[in-house]
């Protein structure tokens, strides 16, 4: 028989049976079209993922003080605090691997201006940190070492501290704000980061030289943790091991020592990020599979009735 025969008789099938060929189109669009929703959506969810991990920074390695130190109780990563500037220092001159390495501290704090407030959160960093988190203002500028020397009360603001004491479109750089009670004077404006790898808003900051925040506003002598970025993608290894061995020799640890803090690479944040999306991704994948399968059992159900009122 021809094929135009063929196609002759099938399209005169359909034709008679129509709400039964809609029923059975409906069947394989449903369960392709699932397949590949699901698989879109998987994907989706793991390049947005990839690009808020890109927005912590280039190649970024983070020291948290914690760990455990010989005959003591092991402490989690962040409750130590051991870290310090001359930490700091002795990374700078040794790692070889490393563009950039600032201290860090953190407190969350009222912010006040005009009448209006805002609770957020206050960065002390070096000025290195907004090259190593590849983030620059959008309006005024940055803050210098000569401020972090003289703990000059500046401060750069996140996009929506901004606008939630300033209002929408309104430029704050050279006003003045309070932090509790302190006067703090705006220089910059941050570009807008968007949300985080774990959905916390990046631009909810505020950022102030180390040595101001961290004598004026949290009180303390110690770092929270460590900031380095590392010259490459491929030296973030050879850094980490840099640095290991630095901190390891400064606290006089042995090789078999637990060492008292805890390196933590951009690497390892990808990788376990990538992990879960992909779980996801094979999550979903599954019940399009489902779906598909089951609009393709009822196809062959159709099918079936199809032969057999046709077989004496």
């Amino acid at each position: 028989m021809r094929m135009t025969a063929l196609l002759r008789i099938a399209m005169r099938s359909l034709s008679r049976n129509k709400l039964r060929s809609v029923l059975t189109m409906l069947g394989i669009i449903i369960g392709v079209g699932a397949v590949i929703a699901m698989l879109s959506v998987g994907q989706g969810a793991k390049a947005m993922v990839q690009t808020s991990i890109a927005g912590l920074g280039t190649n970024v390695i983070t020291v948290f003080p914690g760990g455990g130190a010989p005959g003591t109780v092991r402490t989690d990563a962040g409750t130590s605090s051991r870290l310090t500037e001359d930490d700091v220092e002795a990374i700078r001159k040794e790692a070889q691997g490393l563009n950039y390495i600032t201290p860090t501290t953190r407190t969350g704090a009222q912010v006040k201006y005009a009448g209006q407030n805002w609770r957020t959160s206050i960065y002390g960093a070096y000025p290195e940190y907004l090259q190593i988190r590849n983030w620059n203002p959008s309006e005024g500028v940055g803050y210098g070492m000569s401020d972090e020397r003289g703990a000059s009360k500046v401060a750069l603001l996140g996009q929506t501290v901004a606008k939630n004491l300033f209002g929408e479109g309104v430029n704050p750089v050279g006003q003045t704000i309070r932090i509790k009670n302190l006067p703090f004077r705006v220089i910059g404006l941050m570009e807008a980061k968007g949300q985080g790898s774990f959905g916390q808003d990046q631009d909810d900051i505020i950022i102030a030289p180390y040595s101001t925040v961290l004598k004026k506003l949290v009180g303390s002598t110690y770092a929270q943790n460590l900031t380095a970025s590392a010259v490459s993608e491929e030296a973030i290894p050879e850094a980490s091991a840099q640095i290991d061995d630095i901190l390891r020799r400064r606290f006089r640890l042995g090789p078999n020592d637990p060492a008292d803090y805890t390196i933590r690479t951009q690497t390892e944040i990808a990788q376990a990020a990538g992990s879960v999306s992909q779980t996801m991704t094979v999550l979903l994948s599954s019940i399009a599979g489902i779906s598909l399968l089951v609009g393709g059992i009822g196809i062959m159900n159709i099918m079936l009735v199809s032969v057999t009122e046709r077989t004496r």
